[in-house]
C-alpha cells in the first residue's frame, strides 16, 4: 500500500501537484504560486521521486487514486469541468 500523500509530500509539493490536476504547465503553476518555474520543476521532481512515479501523468493519477480524503476535497475544488 502506498503511503498517504500528506505524509509523503511537503505542503509546497502538494500545492504544485494539485495544480497539475488543472492541467497547468510549469510556468503557469509558477505564476499562480508566485514562485520561479525552476522551483516548480524541483517540487515536481521531488514528488515524482517520492511517489515512485515516472512522469506527470502518473503523478496525477497516483494523486487521485490513493490520496487522503482532505486532499480529495481540496482537489475537487481545483478541478474544472472538461468540455464535451
Amino acid at each position: 500500500m502506498k503511503p498517504r500523500i500528506p505524509n509523503l509530500l511537503t505542503p509546497a509539493e502538494q500545492r504544485v501537484v494539485l495544480l497539475l490536476l488543472e492541467g497547468l504547465n510549469n510556468r503557469a503553476i509558477a505564476q499562480r504560486l508566485v514562485i520561479s518555474h525552476r522551483t516548480v520543476e524541483c517540487h515536481i521532481s521531488r514528488a515524482l521521486r517520492k511517489s515512485g512515479c515516472r512522469n506527470r501523468l502518473e503523478l496525477v493519477l497516483w494523486l487521485i487514486s490513493d490520496q487522503d480524503p482532505a486532499l480529495n476535497r481540496l482537489a475537487a475544488g481545483t478541478m474544472h469541468p472538461m468540455p464535451a
